[in-house]
């Protein structure tokens, strides 16, 4: 179901209405529960339940010819009940006559029936708190979900006054020309240190990070400082971080014909691999939709810098398209303004946007927002 659909289905209508009566049904129970007193009425559960559990433990043996046992048992069992009640217990007297239809030298099923048909008034009140509990938690229930609802709404009105207010800005920009030298420059870079990172050694590449992290925009974490000690000290640090990464994975019987401290080896390497593993070139690339063209500008002459050391020139041509493109800065900001409205609106809401679809949600989302709003008002 699409959030359009969400917001004017009528499951919101339906919601309104459960609201509205499950706090009806829980002020009338609430009304009555408090004309009788809740204390009072749970007294008279208690009593009520039980009654009910001395009837269904003793109703076969006492109803049984052969069990005379059972009969007197239950008797006294439940005149002792009867009479251990409060004297102000409400529906006091439905007890007492459930008591008189047991007072026979013989009990039958018709008997105890008829104390459960005795016992109704205080099953009916002993029910009544049963009842304003229930409506209680169920009016509880739909008015959360339906405070959920309301704030999902909420925030649906908000994301489409959004995208609505995005439809003053010209979407017919060619945002090609702005798109295509980035993704080719970051296409060239992480490709050039890719390559970088498979032929050069350790000591290079992490010596080369290591600077890089110190500068501002450049976003590579600095190598750990003693593996950076490690690949600079050690002869096997000339091997490329592919070949060390390899090696971590050999037995250290293995790992000896390769390298004169296994242990050492292992020490640095393997307990660093996550670090190793995702090296990668993207710390140099642009975001896309675009930053300010300050800030690409700023990107461009410290990434430059950082090209010096293993990129080729080819990489380097491709990043001063993207500096050139950030220094014409009117053009650069309307195609940037277009690059973000059009990431925003997504799939399809460009055209939900022009053919006026996107207001027509806006205004049903809101109905169905308000609804529910006056709903909550109306039982809180």
């Amino acid at each position: 179901m699409s959030t359009s659909e969400h917001a004017t289905a009528p499951d919101v209508s339906d919601l309104a209405a459960d609201l509205r009566e499950a706090g009806e049904r829980r002020a009338d129970l609430e009304a009555r529960v408090k004309e009788r007193g809740e204390t009072r009425l749970e007294r008279l559960a208690d009593a009520y339940r039980g009654a009910e559990r001395l009837l269904d433990r003793y109703e076969d043996r006492a109803t049984d010819y052969d069990d005379f046992a059972g009969f007197v048992e239950f008797q006294d069992a439940f005149v002792e009940f009867v009479e251990g009640l409060d004297d102000d217990l409400p529906e006091r007297e439905a007890f007492e006559a459930a008591d008189e239809t047991f007072q026979k030298s013989r009990l039958t099923e018709e008997d105890f029936e008829a104390a459960r048909e005795a016992l109704a008034p205080a099953r009916e009140a002993a029910t009544l708190l049963d009842r304003y509990r229930e409506a209680r938690e169920r009016f509880g229930e739909r008015r959360h979900e339906a405070r959920q609802r309301a704030d999902e709404l909420d925030e649906r009105c908000e994301e489409l006054e959004g995208l609505l207010a995005l439809g003053a800005t010209d979407l017919d920009v060619p945002v090609e020309e702005l798109r295509e030298p980035v993704e080719a420059y970051n296409a060239s870079v992480r490709e050039a240190f890719k390559q970088f990172r498979r032929e050069k050694s350790a000591r290079e590449l992490l010596s080369l990070v290591d600077e890089a992290a110190d500068r501002p925009f450049v976003d590579f974490r600095a190598p750990p400082t003693r593996l950076l000690e490690y690949v600079r000290e050690s002869e096997v640090g000339e091997e490329p971080v592919t070949t060390l990464l390899e090696y971590a994975d050999y037995s250290n019987q293995k790992l000896g014909h390769y390298v004169e401290a296994p242990h050492e080896l292992q020490r640095h390497v393997a307990t660093n691999r996550s670090y190793l593993d995702r090296l990668d070139g993207e710390p140099l690339t642009f975001a896309w939709p675009p930053r300010p063209a300050s800030e690409v500008e700023f990107r461009a002459k410290e990434y430059q810098r950082v090209l010096g050391g293993f990129a080729p020139d080819e990489t380097v041509a491709r990043l001063r398209e993207v500096r050139d493109a950030a220094r014409d800065a009117e053009r650069y900001g309307d195609l940037r303004e277009a690059a973000h409205v059009l990431d925003r609106l997504g799939d399809g809401e460009r055209e939900r946007l022009e053919d006026g679809s996107l207001a027509r949600e806006l205004a049903e989302t809101r109905v169905a927002r308000d609804e529910l709003r006056e709903a909550l008002a109306a039982v809180d």
